[in-house]
């Protein structure tokens, strides 16, 4: 039996990707399976990535998996912009991990209203990879569409009343 060509392709993608990180996907290891059986190593990691996720949607359901799409990349990424001399680095994650609080705050608020939501953990997992993936650079916009215009009022009058100090306070120091 063959494979059609789509399929043919897929594999030589994957193949490719695992082949360019061989210590996060085992390459040897499953290159010497994929001798023994005469499979193609694609299929064992497809399916070990199957086990993983089976194993984590068990252990805590869709919440976990959601948690763990949208922290793992963003906290890598961060930690490398950290390093990095590059200013636009440091603004995407921060604008990132602002969007995310916001987010999270909200959702812990707000949490009831989850329920109703049809494949909320889905659509979560999709917002998210959109707020930080290279291409899209999503938190940028939330922030400055979304969080920024309502925020940004209340933490200007907010600085402005710590930085004046009040005639109460200056009576009390002199």
């Amino acid at each position: 039996m063959t494979l059609p060509p789509q399929v043919i392709s897929v594999i030589e993608k994957v193949d490719a990707i695992m082949a360019k990180y061989p210590t996060v996907t085992q390459y040897e290891k499953l290159k010497d399976l994929e001798k023994q059986t005469g499979y193609s190593k694609v299929y064992f990691f497809a399916l070990a990535c199957a086990i993983i996720s089976a194993v984590l949607y068990m252990l805590g359901g869709g919440k976990l998996i959601t948690d763990l799409v949208t922290f793992i990349y963003p906290a890598y990424m961060s930690f490398k912009a950290i390093d990095s001399s590059n200013a636009a680095d440091h603004t995407q994650w921060l604008t990132y991990w602002v969007v995310y609080s916001f987010f999270s705050i909200t959702e812990s608020v707000a949490g009831f209203l989850t329920e109703f939501i049809p494949f909320y953990f889905v659509l979560k997992i999709g917002f998210f990879v959109w707020l930080y993936h290279p291409k899209f650079m999503g938190a940028g916009l939330v922030y400055t569409q979304g969080i920024k215009p309502f925020v940004m009022p209340h933490l200007n009058a907010l600085t402005k009343s710590v930085s004046t100090p009040s005639s109460t306070t200056a009576k009390k120091t002199e």
